[in-house]
């Protein structure tokens, strides 16, 4: 959204530069490669990698950076009740031959061992270790040996252990492959708050694990799982790995799924208009007070959060001064004129972003101060929602991010992670809306960042992954049509702004969905009408693309009742389209309400 009065025509261009290919060189993941045999055959036996190697009981075992023995880290597993806190890991062997055992152990009652030699198992163990104190012991395997179990654990009703630095010596096994990624990945059921999985087995898997919107949420030795815990109505995308001794596989391909009941924004049969109000600065529109807003204003965007640095995520919301809005209303009359919005129905969000508040959240610690500045604000004024208003180049994706299902380009990642967090947080009637340019959403049609050989300005499409993973937390989408460039449509013709035919032809791709950069197999899918808005200027003081009130109304007839289409077929009719964006609800009141008016006439019926 523009502060200025006469904001610039943004005419982007994702054309790739040059003809010349890039070397594939370094562009293709390259599978872990299996363990090689060696005299130490413990994985990770200082646990320097986290439990990377160990499998503990009951989520007993920990990884601690103190107690340790040496390095940086220690285990520390804890026995309840019926669990002793055995932490073990599989090692390949050879038959007929001699191992060393040894590891370093502080606590009460720890034993180090070693089952399935094939000959005698053993263990040792300390009754009381105040201290470090190493423990050893040694075995042979038996003719047919190839793989043995090595393990501490605790005793029951005891406290927590350390081990550290755990050592087995020997003649190495054949080396153990890491398995392939699963395959056959489907769904077998799903109720209001669990799905159900199967995939097929892996050779030479021992394990396998489960993964939710990329965050490992279960681990099974069979073929299937069942995830619980999630929310009605809710779409949500699984992959699994196998895993064993070795290490764990590449990740399966997606699939997504979704649960049933109500979600948290079921369809809506009423239409919004939806405004900015300029809350934090002035310009030609003049200031206008929260009590004045008319009340044919159904969402309020307060206009804008800014950060304190591009990638700081620290997002700060301040009210216009008096020096540069002298009619601006005290703090407590503007937080009562909120509350008596809302009363009346009204929604009230902050906006994050604009012209000129790029975010890029860069950074965990950027991601998580965003998610706390933006409650603060949110909590202080008692506001509804967030709107995402991210522009310029705050999103761009990475070479070689080239899936939007599955993004990996951390500002990206980041973002889609903050959102959800504040989603959870505020429940169901936490208001989600976006306001994002063309550039960023259907010139994903044609192209996608920097393309397959580079090249192409990788801001292209790159809203299209936050939208597609926040689809059933959006409430409301409303693409700016304005400020644009020309923009090829679902007729692979291109549409300028300014007519009821660019906004036909750019909302009929939301609400029909499209092959993103011309990759079938990589399909956008179609929202649903009441999360889609068309965002328009409110006057022509307010940005180019300005539509005349008949040429509005002639694409709301189109799209709604598939009358007054002009050249542009739409692919349907959708009556439940949501409504009307603007900005700014300043520029419509100086412009005489004109485009309020408008929306309030029309015949949605």
């Amino acid at each position: 959204m523009d502060r200025i009065r006469h904001p610039a025509l943004r005419s982007p261009l994702c054309a790739a530069l040059t003809a010349a290919a890039l070397a594939a060189a370094g562009l293709l993941a390259v599978a872990p490669s299996a363990r090689a045999a060696d005299t130490e055959l413990l994985r990770n036996g200082g646990f320097e990698s986290g439990l990377t190697g160990w499998s503990c009981t009951a989520g007993s075992g920990a990884v601690v950076s103190s107690p340790v023995h040496s390095g940086s880290a220690a285990l520390k597993a804890t026995p309840a009740g019926n669990d002793n806190a055995q932490c073990a890991q599989s090692v390949a062997v050879q038959p007929n031959s001699t191992y060393t055992l040894s590891g370093w152990a502080q606590g009460s009652y720890v034993y180090l061992g070693a089952s399935g030699t094939g000959t005698t198992d053993v263990s040792t163990w300390t009754q009381s270790a105040p201290s470090w104190q190493q423990l050893r012991t040694s075995f042979t395997t038996g003719a047919n040996t190839t793989s043995v179990t090595v393990y501490t654990h605790g005793w029951y009703g005891t406290p927590a252990y350390e081990a550290d630095d755990v050592s087995l010596i020997g003649p190495g096994g054949t080396p153990v492959p890491i398995p392939a990624a699963p395959s056959g990945l489907t769904t077998t059921g799903a109720t209001s708050s669990s799905i159900g999985l199967a995939w097929s087995p892996v050779a030479g898997a021992t394990g396998y694990s489960v993964y939710r919107d990329g965050a490992k949420v279960a681990s099974v030795s069979g073929t299937s799982a069942t995830v619980t815990g999630l929310a009605p109505a809710t779409s949500y995308a699984f992959q699994v790995t196998a895993s064993n001794s070795a290490g764990e596989s590449p990740k399966s391909a997606s699939v997504s799924a979704s649960t049933t009941g109500t979600g948290p924004n079921p369809p809506s049969s009423g239409h919004a208009l939806v405004g900015y109000l300029h809350a934090s600065f002035a310009n030609g529109a003049g200031y206008t007070r929260m009590a004045d807003v008319p009340d044919a204003w159904d969402i309020i965007d307060l206009a804008f959060g800014e950060p304190t640095s591009v990638t700081s995520g620290d997002i700060r919301f301040n009210r216009c001064p008096a020096s540069e809005c002298p009619t601006v209303e005290p703090l407590a009359d503007f937080k009562a004129a909120i509350k008596a919005k809302q009363a009346a129905g009204k929604k009230v969000l902050i906006s994050i972003g604009g012209q000129n508040g790029q975010v890029q959240l860069t950074t965990a610690a950027a991601r998580d101060t965003f998610v706390s500045s933006v409650s603060k604000i949110i909590d202080e004024y008692g506001l509804d929602g967030l709107d995402i208003d991210f522009e310029g180049h705050s999103l761009s994706l990475n070479t070689g991010d080239t899936d939007f299902r599955n993004p990996t380009t951390p500002v990206v990642v980041n973002l889609i992670d903050a959102l959800k967090t504040l989603k959870a947080k505020y429940g169901p009637r936490f208001v989600l809306t976006m306001a994002p340019e063309t550039f960023f959403v259907q010139m994903g049609y044609q192209f996608y960042g920097s393309g397959p050989w580079g090249g192409q300005d990788p801001r292209c499409g790159a809203y299209l992954p936050v939208i597609y993973a926040l689809r059933d937390a959006l409430t409301l989408l409303h693409v700016q049509d304005y400020n644009s460039g020309s923009i090829m449509g679902l007729d692979n013709q291109y549409h300028s702004m300014g007519g009821a035919d660019f906004h036909i032809a750019m909302t009929d791709m939301l609400l029909t969905g499209f092959p993103v950069a011309g990759d079938a197999a990589k399909t956008f899918p179609a929202l649903r009408p009441d999360q889609v808005a068309i965002g328009l200027p409110a006057s022509t003081q307010a940005g180019n693309g300005w539509t005349s009130p008949a040429e509005v109304t002639k694409a709301l007839d189109c799209l709604t009742k598939k009358a007054n289409c002009g050249a542009y077929q739409t692919h349907g009719a959708w009556p439940g389209l949501r409504g009307l964006m603007t900005w700014s609800i300043n520029w419509d009141r100086f412009n005489g309400g004109e485009f309020s008016k408008n929306f309030d006439a029309y015949p949605w019926s």
